[in-house]
């Protein structure tokens, strides 16, 4: 049995003129699945009885199953899904005003091992499919209509933040991409997708490539190379001369601001020659930065900084002829914050909120 969700426009095409029904029943099937949400074949109500039998027989409608949600008091919530082989992944909704973002995984735990981060504690199980990717955005939006009864709530914004990293999974990426960005899917704008990765420098060059406007976002946290490798075990096979080189070309290709995430870890990266060498790494590029305070979690390395050290370290970066934002933290408390979702529930939390 094919889960019709797996299949992308084309092949859902091929697969209806197989058994003898017009390709156009593909947009109908693509439709009633990825905009309306539907599961139930028999719902689909403008295709014939006849030719629902002829689907109910080739497969079926997959979706995430809800394991769990978690309320934030700030108004976003992390949910833990769970797949069709058992295995569990996180997405947050994260609202604020009209934009409402979720923020997505692309692994069952991740491979790349850094220091700051919750999820490359679980180590790494497998790759996610494109339909599991792109499901959690609809799932989260059928949720969030229920929950807060607003039944036209529309997801605006998706990140690529979540579990694992997108450019070691870049096919299927792109594949879910395509999916969010369809006019007869969830019609997200690609300029309001945002890929992040720790710096796999083929994958950005191939991303370059990708005839979608998204946008991309490096997650630098050092422009030293010495430290950046301490807590970014990748860095070592992709240092910072060429991954700059790299983000330049996409940069040139697609004309679109760079977001850099830097990751305050206080003690460790925010003394005067890590700005300077910041500064360095930034220069020519048109970007902005982004300083995330380090989101605690249990037997973290690092600390959460204080609200006088962001301050200070913000005051500090203002010098600098970039763009400077701090990156609030939501869903802190529920464990969905940047570097937190490894399946943590609330109460086994460890947060250090005194300043």
């Amino acid at each position: 049995m094919v889960n019709f969700k797996s299949l992308d426009i084309k092949a859902l095409g091929d697969l209806m003129a197989s058994i003898g029904e017009t390709r156009f029943r593909a947009s109908q099937i693509y439709r009633w699945m990825w905009k309306r949400g539907v599961t139930s074949i028999d719902e689909m109500s403008d295709i014939s009885k006849k030719a629902r039998e002829k689907l109910k027989e080739l497969g079926y409608v997959g979706e995430l199953k809800l394991k769990a949600y978690f309320p934030s008091k700030d108004g976003s919530v992390k949910f833990l899904f769970e797949l069709e082989d058992g295995k569990e992944i996180e997405s947050v909704f994260i609202p604020d005003r009209d934009r409402k973002t979720v923020c997505v995984s692309v692994q069952v735990g991740c491979p790349m091992g850094c220091k700051f981060c919750a999820t490359g504690s679980l180590g790494f199980t497998r790759n996610l499919k494109s339909w599991e990717i792109a499901d959690q955005v609809l799932q989260v939006q059928k949720f969030m209509r229920s929950f807060l009864n607003q039944p036209d709530l529309r997801i605006t914004n998706v990140v690529y933040m979540g579990m694992g990293e997108p450019l070691v999974n870049l096919d299927e990426v792109k594949k879910s991409i395509y999916t969010l960005n369809s006019h007869i899917g969830l019609n997200i704008g690609s300029r309001k997708i945002t890929v992040s990765t720790v710096g796999i420098i083929p994958g950005i060059y191939e991303l370059a490539r990708f005839d979608r406007q998204v946008k991309l976002a490096v997650s630098l946290h050092s422009a030293i190379q010495s430290k950046r490798a301490q807590i970014v075990p990748v860095a070592k096979a992709y240092p910072l001369d060429k991954l700059r080189k790299a983000i330049i070309q996409y940069y040139e290709q697609k004309k679109r601001w760079i977001t850099f995430e830097y990751l305050l870890l206080p003690g460790f990266n925010n003394s005067e020659e890590d700005i300077e060498a910041l500064e360095d790494f930034v220069s020519g590029i048109p970007s902005k930065i982004n300083v995330i305070p380090f989101n605690p979690y249990p037997g973290a390395l690092f600390r959460a900084p204080t609200d006088r050290e962001i301050e200070k370290f913000i005051k500090r970066l203002q010098k600098l002829p970039h763009t400077v934002t701090l990156r609030a933290s939501k869903g802190r408390d529920v464990g969905g914050a940047c570097g937190q979702l490894a399946k943590f529930r609330p109460t086994e939390l460890i947060l250090n909120t005194e300043n």
